[in-house]
């Protein structure tokens, strides 16, 4: 699911939830009314220290985006997909080595261990070679799924946006286990996907909750409660954890809308340090910081020491931003203007800027040698500093 509707289903939920009649609803102000809180934040300017600078673009097709697409990486090769149900092997400098076209897709790809993994929106699960293309099997899950798998060497691991979690085969797609958490009545429509880390399975789910799992079995190991509800209506009540948990060393970091960052200890089970954090991404561990992108795209960071608060900026304020990620120590996301900004993660000063699209930028990977920007119309950039 975009970010653009993600921010639009709230935002009419909202309205619909805090209105009592129809004549509640006053789609005009007087002149008296204080500026639009809402209003996106205007770029300021900087200091300029690094330079964003565009390798390749390439093209793909966006038919009803509801899904998380991003590209994936495997033997040194670039996978994509779109939802119109084309995938496609890149090389590096973006030039297509194979193309397959299957049904409407509804997530992004996975791939791993000599396979590609998509879904399309019928629920089935798709498995193909890495080489080709060819198609190794296919399994219907009976739910959509929004989010990319995770690959082991044995296992695909999915989770449903009914919040299932299912283990497959990797060799045939056979059913090996499935888990299937308590979904709250109201939730934003979206998906995380799931972490493997060495023989466990980490996610988390719509009831606000990190569930973790043995990876041969799907036995739960143990979950928490990355936040509780504590509203008095279901809109209130959404704490939905949209993104998927960052697992660093022994220590595992959670984050949902309207409710808290939380960081879990691996050994000893359980929650060792929370704050209240709102947010559709996981937080960014970059040199000693832990930075997160709030669902109003104002920012905040920790240091990972002291776990004390180190800055907060509201410069990208409402500008709808997408993830975060580390290139090279420097903070890179994308804005809902086209825009793609660099940021040192130390001060939360901004060093650097580019218009890359007239898009909506929707997701950013990062790699050792670049990093890649998707757009609302799934088109695919490659980018350096």
């Amino acid at each position: 699911m975009t970010s653009k509707n993600r921010y639009l289903i709230l935002a009419l939920a909202l309205i619909i939830s805090s209105c009592s009649s129809i004549a509640d609803m006053q789609f005009w102000k007087s002149d008296d009314v204080e500026d639009d809180p809402t209003k996106p934040a205007e770029l300021k300017e900087f200091k300029n220290e690094v330079d964003i600078n565009i390798a390749w673009v390439s093209k793909f097709k966006n038919e009803d985006n509801i899904g998380d697409f991003k590209p994936a990486f495997s033997s040194g090769k670039i996978f994509f997909s779109d939802s119109s149900g084309k995938i496609s092997s890149l090389n590096n400098s973006g030039s297509s080595e194979w193309d397959v076209k299957l049904n409407n897709l509804s997530s992004g790809t996975a791939a791993g261990f000599g396979v590609v993994v998509v879904a399309d929106i019928d629920g089935n699960i798709i498995c193909l070679n890495q080489q080709n293309g060819d198609v190794n099997w296919t399994i219907n899950v009976k739910n959509e799924v929004l989010a990319p798998a995770a690959i082991s060497a044995r296992y695909v691991i999915v989770k449903t946006s009914a919040g299932e979690l299912v283990g497959l085969n990797k060799t045939t797609g056979e059913l090996i286990w499935s888990y299937r958490s308590q979904n709250p009545t109201l939730t934003v429509r979206g998906s995380s996907e799931p972490v493997i880390y060495e023989d466990q399975v980490f996610a988390t789910f719509d009831n606000g909750r990190l569930g973790v799992f043995q990876l041969d079995t799907g036995f739960t190991l143990w979950d928490g409660a990355i936040s509780y509800t504590e509203g008095t209506t279901e809109l209130e009540n959404l704490i939905d954890a949209d993104s998927p948990p960052v697992v660093d060393g022994r220590l595992v970091y959670a984050n949902n809308y309207q409710g808290n960052i939380n960081i879990f200890d691996i050994a000893q089970k359980r929650s060792v340090w929370t704050a209240e954090s709102s947010s559709f991404y996981s937080p960014l561990i970059i040199r000693g910081m832990m930075v997160l992108i709030q669902d109003d795209s104002s920012i905040k960071s920790f240091s990972t020491n002291t776990l004390l608060e180190s800055w907060s900026s509201n410069d990208y304020k409402n500008r709808n931003l997408s993830n975060g990620v580390n290139f090279k120590g420097n903070i890179i996301f994308g804005d809902d203007q086209g825009y793609v900004h660099a940021l040192d993660p130390l001060s939360g000063k901004t060093i650097g800027r580019k218009k890359v699209s007239r898009h909506p930028i929707e997701n950013i990977v990062s790699r050792s040698d670049g990093f890649y920007v998707v757009d609302e119309n799934l088109q695919l950039f490659s980018l350096s500093i």
